[in-house]
């Protein structure tokens, strides 16, 4: 499965409906780090969608919900089990340290 593009249209149905735990990046097209993290992002999301969801916000579209989980810095991910948040990494994060962070937290 592709990672999701949220908005404020489709959060309900993808976030708060949710059968299973998220992943949302938070990211900006102008944030190097960010850009970094885009394929990382994209290979955990075909590796283990089978047991998450992975989505991503545009922090410049999107911002009322950047502003909803608190973010104050690019690249932020925000991990959700039954739409709470239960954890958070800010930054660049090695593909095998993300993947060990998300089972840690949501497995």
């Amino acid at each position: 499965m592709a990672v999701i593009t949220l908005n404020s249209q489709n959060f309900e149905q993808e976030i708060t409906n949710s059968d299973k735990p998220v992943i949302i990046d938070v990211f900006a097209v102008w944030c190097g780090p960010c850009q970094y993290m885009i394929p990382i992002f994209e290979e955990l999301s075909k590796e283990m969608s089978d047991k998450y969801k992975f989505a991503k916000v545009n922090v410049d579209e999107e911002r009322d919900i950047a502003v909803k989980y608190n973010v104050s810095s690019i690249p932020t991910f925000v991990f959700l089990k039954d739409s709470n948040v239960v954890g958070r990494e800010l930054g660049f994060i090695e593909k095998e340290t993300l993947k060990a962070k998300i089972e840690e937290l949501l497995g």
